[in-house]
């Protein structure tokens, strides 16, 4: 048996006639940037994040960057964060001039702990970036306790978390701004690279508008320093037909981390932690990690069986080369360093079929001679 990390054709077809349709009609209209597409999407994720505003952009990276500009993060300033996610929260904290101060993480959830956030500010601290690792949001309620304590902006990188709840409250509503990816992986993905910024801070949302647009308003009158980072409408009109889909999706998702965790723990709980939904907290599983003993032994071993596996992250970002400048040495971080090398995620997608998570867990058993 063949089992990818993710299979998208399944879904494309649920969906195929009325994607088309839509995608005809943006071309027929001619109205390609900017339109009545991008604009829906735009409210409708507001709405979903329980926001007053939405501002598509082009990818989810340069969400977290413009998002960190627009709140007046400027070189000088420190901005506090996990490492262990993807290159583009530290990248974006980079590109905005401002110092990454990376602290450790919570080794239950793999979010950043909000004790350690506390611990690294200094007088140059302006924000902190709290990313909702996985699916499961970090503990905004301390975090948001702390931004007010210290007057810091709160930047949700929600990348991998649209739908997520924390006591009810939604992704987006504790911080100044929240951002989203939706490349083609993600849990609401489009077809190419897409993202967005959510806030309910008006000023915040009008500067980001602007910024995705070379800076300008009105048109050739620059104010501020920006670049071309629109979403764009083919994307747009993919996004508003996946998206009365998402909560049933999401549903699925958690039914087979259910499924995985109730036989994972019965059988193997030995060598094997499943994830952790702390209480309170609704996980969207954009991705389904396992702590594992001898980690890569099993990636390569269920390689060899058909299954594909991925690791997020080998690298954590203080030990990544671009980053050296910083000073951050093996061991500074050492729950983020052992998560790096114990993580492994399994298949997950919404049409992943139980007799491919049979497989899975049988050559799981199997590994570990269960």
């Amino acid at each position: 048996m063949k089992i990818p990390m993710l299979d998208l054709s399944e879904q494309y077809q649920s969906i195929k006639n009325e994607v088309l349709e839509q995608l005809d009609q943006v071309m027929s209209s001619s109205q390609l940037i900017l339109g009545s597409n991008v604009k829906k999407i735009e409210i409708d994720v507001a709405k979903l994040s329980n926001v007053a505003y939405g501002i598509g952009v082009a990818n989810g990276s340069d969400a977290i960057h413009i998002a960190l500009q627009a709140a007046g993060v400027k070189a000088g300033d420190e901005v506090i964060t996990t490492a262990f996610t993807f290159f583009a929260t530290g990248g974006a904290i980079a590109r905005a001039n401002a110092t990454p101060v990376y602290v450790d993480i919570d080794p239950i959830t793999f979010n950043i702990d909000p004790v350690q956030v506390e611990k690294a500010i200094t007088d140059k601290t302006k924000a902190i970036i709290a990313v909702h690792l996985y699916g499961q949001m970090a503990d905004m309620k301390a975090l948001r306790t702390i931004a007010d304590k210290y007057n810091l902006v709160i930047i949700e990188d929600a990348a991998q978390a649209i739908g997520a709840k924390q006591n009810g409250i939604n992704v987006g509503e504790l911080g100044t701004a929240a951002t989203y990816s939706f490349f083609p992986t993600k849990n609401l993905g489009a077809y190419g690279d897409a993202g967005m910024i959510v806030t309910n801070q008006e000023q915040l949302a009008e500067d980001a508008r602007i910024i995705r647009v070379h800076g300008s308003k009105p048109k050739y009158y620059h104010k501020l320093l920006g670049y071309n980072s629109r979403l764009d409408e083919l994307q747009a009109a993919i996004l508003n037909v996946k998206l009365p889909h998402l909560a049933q999706w999401t549903e699925k998702r958690r039914v087979i981390a259910d499924y995985y965790s109730a036989q994972l723990n019965e059988k193997v709980n030995k060598f094997v932690k499943t994830p952790i939904e702390v209480e309170g907290r609704f996980h969207v599983f954009h991705q389904y990690t396992l702590r594992v003993e001898r980690r890569d032994e099993l990636q390569e071993f269920l390689k060899k069986n058909g299954i594909s596996t991925m690791i997020y992250y080998p690298v954590p970002l203080h030990l990544q080369p671009v980053f050296e400048y910083l000073g951050y040495k093996e061991g500074n971080l050492p729950f983020t360093e052992k998560a790096s090398a114990e993580a492994l995620s399994l298949p997950m997608f919404p049409e992943l079929k139980i007799e491919q998570q049979d497989y899975i867990i049988n050559k799981i058993y199997e590994f570990y001679q269960i």
